[in-house]
């Protein structure tokens, strides 16, 4: 395990690594989630094995550490794990992302260009303020303090025992302050901000998730969107074999 430093106090960002040849991955988990328990099955198949690859937990998740006076901003959490690939010595990286995950990482590539060189985004956040969805949390319609009272144990009773394994790892006022800040968005928005790099672009969409809205216009922007039959938002455990296909460019 590795790890760097990602505020004045000095709060630790936590990294599993395995050694490979090339451009390292970084694989990134999203809200309540972990790097490793969702992407080690992936970086493990033949068409992606032998990478150098980095399975980071962002703040208040899994293995790093949760400062009760951190933000947990977007720009927070890319600004976190662009501490961990300073310290990894990681430059013009793929970013195999998940759900928030793939906000940070949009975030990250916009303010730091030397990082990534190809974003693997899987269901996104893009916009501010996104519509509910039957796999949401609901975990920004709290206040800070009833979710940190009761709000997190009813969460994790709500979102089915997958989910659960992980969020319960996370801090729940980590918890909070991401679901907000990713609800709450970026200016310019992370749709705006992919729309504008200059990286190879990769959006995966779970064909059982529904139409990716803006799906033409981030096309006409030069990202490609692949839509997985049998998917839904977490595609890499639907349908893995298509998701690797997608990582490794054969999809």
């Amino acid at each position: 395990m590795r790890d760097a430093g990602f505020d004045v106090r000095g709060s630790r960002i936590r990294w599993t690594e395995s050694e490979g040849v090339g451009p390292a991955r970084v694989y990134v988990h999203g809200l309540g989630a972990a790097s490793a328990a969702y992407y080690a099955h992936i970086a493990a198949r033949p068409e992606l094995a032998g990478r150098r690859s980095l399975f980071v937990d962002l703040p208040g998740h899994g293995l790093s550490d949760r400062p009760a006076g951190f933000g947990y901003t977007l720009e927070d959490h890319a600004d976190a794990l662009a501490a961990a690939l300073d310290e990894a010595d990681v430059r013009g990286a793929e970013i195999v992302a998940h759900s928030m995950g793939g906000s940070v990482a949009i975030v990250l590539a916009h303010r730091r260009p030397d990082l990534a060189a190809r974003l693997v985004l899987t269901e996104a956040n893009l916009d501010p303020h996104p519509p509910r969805t039957a796999g949401s949390s609901g975990i920004a319609s709290y206040e800070e303090e009833d979710f940190v009272a009761a709000g997190y144990a009813r969460v994790l009773e709500g979102v089915g025992a997958h989910w659960a394994s992980t969020m319960r790892l996370a801090d729940p006022r980590a918890l909070h302050r991401s679901a907000t800040g990713l609800v709450r968005g970026t200016v310019p928005t992370m749709r705006a901000m992919l729309m504008g790099l200059s990286v190879e672009r990769v959006y995966v969409q779970g064909k059982l998730s529904g139409e990716l809205p803006g799906a033409e216009e981030l096309r006409a922007a030069g990202v490609r969107v692949v839509t997985v039959p049998g998917a839904g938002h977490n595609v890499m455990f639907d349908q893995p074999a298509a998701f690797a296909a997608v990582v490794a460019g054969r999809y």
